[in-house]
């Protein structure tokens, strides 16, 4: 007797299957191949050392043995009050996560229903389109500005009738565009909000490292009801951790502890407890490691700009980035076929994001990785961008990075490039 193949489940079945932001190992070209391609930060300015020491302290006090048992689903006590004072909220608002891409499933699984419609940045964070997918909500798109989301457009569409369950920007040093959403615009946004009744997902994992510019500052969010506030330690004590956190508004706080609490039940023990040490037992430590990685990323960042402008300058339009870890250049003359540009690139030795990557898809039922639709390019400018990404690279790579890429762009075929 043949029995029936088992099917999966159709929120399974639904999801898109990736084809290309965070997928580029499958197409890499070269060994040699020099990697712009991810928000990594620096391994020399991670807390190595600092958390070994931290582990044999722990384990000295005798307090590995309650490292390996659960914990609470919220969090530990000292890591939530930690993060707490930092943010200026109370400690009941803080919802220990796994990462930052935690944190915006839960968010999103929180306050969106099926279907629904969230406002989105357009370009936008592509996996943040991922995640939307586990609730079947439709992405629709609000252009990014220099300085952020353009709330202006947003606010008339709203007008118009338009209906949003939440809104999902980076406010700082935004991915991919650079920009960084200004003071006045985050009031905006949230008046909005309170406005409409819409929740304001802000996810904001590169807000640590600003090397430039003035800070626009976190209390117009942290003081509101209508917004949700993502962030992850990824970025500044290391992706491996999978540690992050979300600031929640008071009416959410028990409802996405139960949600949580029914998918994972809580973050590894361990590797809360030795962040916690880490982070407690030398309060000015992790400040000091910031304005280390601060001037790292400063001197990438300045390098990158400089090698790019000298040698490219006439053919790519840049701005200088006031913190994180993206430049987003784009192509000067609209003629040039960037997908042609991109295949070159790889085969000279050097990888970036093709902007297209970072397109939000038009229609309903477009896939989250398809930002060409059917074939033909993105409806914004992002087809004419590259994404490239400085934080672990070292200026020789950086260099070498800039002579390949002049390489491919001096072979790249050029023809009209069609846009809806």
């Amino acid at each position: 007797m043949t029995s029936a193949v088992p099917a999966l489940s159709a929120l399974v079945d639904a999801l898109s299957v990736p084809t290309g932001f965070g997928d580029m190992s499958l197409v890499r070209s070269r060994p040699d191949s020099v990697r712009l391609l991810g928000g990594i930060p620096d391994p020399s300015v991670l807390p190595v050392e600092d958390l070994r020491r931290s582990l044999d302290q722990v384990w000295s006090a005798g307090g590995g043995a309650a490292s390996l048992r659960y914990s609470a689903t919220p969090g530990l006590d000292g890591l939530r009050q930690w993060i707490a004072e930092r943010e200026g909220v109370p400690v009941s608002r803080v919802l220990i996560t796994n990462g930052g891409m935690h944190g915006l499933s839960l968010a999103v699984q929180s306050v969106v229903e099926r279907g629904a419609a969230v406002a989105v940045d357009d370009p936008v964070f592509p996996l943040l389109l991922r995640v939307l997918e586990l609730s079947d909500a439709r992405p629709v798109p609000v252009p990014v500005e220099a300085d952020g989301l353009d709330v202006d457009l947003l606010a008339a569409r709203l007008a118009d009738g338009e209906r949003i369950a939440a809104v999902y920007t980076v406010p700082d040093f935004h991915n991919p565009s650079q920009g960084t959403l200004s003071a006045a615009k985050r009031a905006a946004l949230v008046a909005l909000a309170e406005q409409h009744g819409f929740v304001v997902i802000a996810d904001d994992p590169y807000r640590e490292l600003r090397f430039a510019g003035t800070d626009q500052g976190r209390r117009s969010f942290h003081d509101s009801e209508q917004v949700i506030h993502v962030n992850t330690f990824t970025k500044t004590l290391g992706p491996g951790l999978r540690l992050g956190w979300l600031v929640l508004p008071t009416w959410a706080v028990d409802g996405v502890q139960r949600l949580r609490n029914r998918q994972d039940s809580h973050s590894s023990t361990l590797v809360q407890t030795l962040v916690e040490h880490l982070l407690t037992t030398d309060p000015g430590g992790f400040d000091r490691r910031l304005e280390t990685a601060r001037a790292l990323y400063r001197h990438r960042a300045g390098t990158l700009v400089g090698l790019l402008r000298s040698r490219l300058g006439d053919q790519l339009e840049l701005r200088d980035p006031e913190g994180g870890f993206f430049l987003w250049p784009r192509l000067r003359d609209d003629d040039l076929d960037p997908r042609d540009l991109h295949r070159r690139a790889l085969a000279a030795g050097v990888e970036y994001q093709p902007g297209e990557f970072f397109a939000v898809p038009a229609g309903p039922g477009s896939r989250a990785d398809d930002g060409a639709g059917t074939g033909g390019y993105p409806s914004t400018d992002a087809a004419r961008r590259l994404r490239l990404a400085y934080g672990d690279r070292t200026d020789e790579e950086l260099s070498t990075a800039v002579d390949r890429l002049a390489e491919a762009l001096a072979g790249a075929e050029r023809r009209a490039v069609v846009t809806r």
